[in-house]
């Protein structure tokens, strides 16, 4: 018996190290390759990827910066420049800790598509079905008196039923309330101030109850507007699976993919390894209450919370690319991963708030389940393949995932005011530092280019031949919203172009009109935030036709509407 005994204790011993090779065998190596070039990439131009991000250090926009790409599966680059600490005396290593902010939307919306495929969750049900103090939420309907110009609120029911698929979407009419209409400072009231929930010593269930008490912006589905749905997604995670969303995540996401640095607050044997935030420490709420990771926190923010790794969320974007599995382990159907990364978004939506700017057809994407998708090259902000997708966050990370190009990129940085300009300069470096292999000079002798009829007739509508000018001239896409485009000169707010065929150009407002109010406050030294143009119209002080008159008394009654309700 004995001896059966110590057979058995062999067999398992051999096992487990065979279960050991096996897992090593497949586990993903971040080391970078030792020839970027196996991967496509030219060594030379991956180093200006480094020395750009040390010019931002030198120049103190930033302390630090951990960048990561990688291609067909493995790692091209992992570099860390800078230091961890504002008074940089310790140097930056690429293991370094950030909070990640809004790019932990994307980690809650693939949680919330795992219950999806396992029928426990279902997208096209009320939100109320899995909270039902969402019931009688109804909808704020900002007016103004046309004698005194008091605005005030009214309240509608919902034309439809807020659903969960609109809480992936960014159309369940939420927002985060830090704007100026009567809206947002509801919000503000009941979120921030001193008396609010917003802390992170209140439950998820807290927050998300006292959301729901809250009037939304906008009715569901009519208008894309960033806010705290995603937060209210985390709060349906757990309501579902029975769990607090920080055990969900890590049972279901982060030990399964190795993400061992991920997670609501960094424990205290990793806090040498987080990154100092910025100067002003994260200015006013939300920011300033999820930016503060150093200690526990009972709020599982699933809009904002988490903390990461360059390392650990390439793992999370590489799944993404892997068509849902990675290391052997399947998280999502690769059926569901398309339907996130395609578009999700209505025809006719409007885009309103702080985020439009870098969502819709003039930025060149559309939005899917939990992701910005990249859906128009001609009208793309930033370089990158047609269904490329990505996010980020407040506090300067960001990410976006290339199928066509088989490219994961993911940038760490801490840094006040968001990612924006951080993200073009990336994107622009590591598509430039493509090799492309040597194609010889094309001979001459083989003729003229020749472009038929029918090859120009297949740009109509998207150039003007016509144009005079000696670059090309895009037509602006329909979208929602009145179709105005505006530029500030000497404090007064000028229209530049009203779009053609849009309501602002049908009304008759003409180029040089000048805008006296937008969403209700006087224009004059103001400066316009992305998204408002769309809510702007102009006062037309010299209508001298009978069209131009009824422009003018349009625009009246469009200045009197609610916030992002054009």
């Amino acid at each position: 018996m004995k001896r059966l005994h110590r057979l058995l204790a062999a067999l398992s011993i051999l096992s487990l190290a065979a279960f050991s090779l096996a897992t090593a065998a497949r586990a993903y190596d971040v080391t970078p390759a030792g020839n970027p070039e196996t991967l496509g990439f030219s060594p030379s131009r991956l180093t200006r990827i480094t020395a750009w991000q040390q010019t931002q250090v030198d120049a103190g926009v930033f302390s630090g910066a951990v960048a990561a790409i990688a291609r067909n599966g493995k790692v091209a680059y992992l570099q860390a420049v800078g230091f961890r600490d504002r008074a940089k005396t310790i140097p930056l290593q690429p293991d370094a800790i950030f909070w990640i902010a809004s790019m932990t939307k994307p980690v809650t919306s693939v949680a919330v598509m795992v219950l999806v495929e396992e029928g426990k969750l279902d997208l096209a049900a009320p939100v109320s079905q899995y909270l039902p103090e969402f019931k009688g939420t109804t909808v704020a309907v900002e007016t103004r008196d046309a004698a005194t110009g008091k605005t005030d609120i009214t309240y509608e029911p919902q034309k439809r039923p807020m659903i969960v698929e609109d809480l992936l979407r960014h159309t369940a009419g939420m927002i985060h309330g830090v704007g100026k209409a009567k809206v947002d400072q509801l919000y503000h009231e009941h979120l921030y101030d001193k008396a609010g929930v917003f802390h992170r010593d209140r439950t998820l269930a807290e927050v998300v109850s006292e959301l729901a008490k809250l009037p939304l912006a906008h009715q569901p589905g009519e208008v894309w507007d960033y806010g705290h749905s995603v937060d209210v997604l985390g709060r349906v995670i757990e309501v579902v699976s029975g769990q607090p969303l920080d055990q969900f995540l890590e049972a279901r996401l982060f030990k399964p993919l190795g993400m061992i640095d991920t997670g609501f607050y960094v424990p205290e044997a990793k806090l040498s390894r987080l990154v100092d935030p910025p100067a002003d420490n994260w200015v006013g709420p939300p920011d300033s209450v999820l930016g503060d990771v150093t200690k526990p926190t009972k709020l599982f923010s699933g809009g904002g919370g988490l903390v990461s790794t360059a390392a650990d969320y390439l793992r999370f974007c590489q799944m993404l690319l892997n068509g849902g599995e990675f290391d052997g382990v399947r998280i999502l159907s690769s059926a569901t991963i398309r339907r996130m990364t395609t578009n999700a978004l209505p025809s006719g939506i409007r885009f309103a708030g702080y985020a439009s700017g870098g969502v819709g057809p003039k930025a060149g994407a559309t939005w899917g389940l939990g992701f910005a998708v990249r859906s128009d090259a001609a009208w793309s902000l930033v370089p990158g393949s047609v269904g490329s997708f990505s996010w980020m966050g407040a506090s300067g990370t960001y990410f976006w995932v290339d199928p066509t190009e088989q490219l994961v990129v993911v940038q760490m940085i801490h840094v006040s005011g968001g990612s924006g300009p951080f993200q073009r300069t990336l994107r622009n470096l590591t598509y430039g530092a493509f090799r492309v292999p040597d194609q010889g000079i094309p001979d001459a002798a083989a003729g003229a280019l020749r472009i038929d009829a029918d090859a120009l007739a297949a740009y109509a509508g998207t150039y003007r031949f016509a144009s005079s000018s000696a670059r090309d001239r895009q037509e602006y896409p329909e979208f929602g919203g009145l179709g105005i485009d505006v530029a500030m000169k000497n404090g007064v707010l000028n229209v530049v172009s009203p779009f053609r065929d849009m309501p602002a150009a049908k009304a008759g407002v003409l180029i040089g009109d000048v805008i006296t109010h937008l969403n209700g406050e006087p224009t004059r030294g103001m400066v316009p935030e992305p998204g408002d143009r769309e809510n702007a119209w102009a006062r037309q002080h010299d209508a001298s036709s009978q069209d131009r008159a009824q422009g003018a008394g349009y625009a009246d009654r469009a200045r009197d509407r609610p916030r992002g309700d054009p």
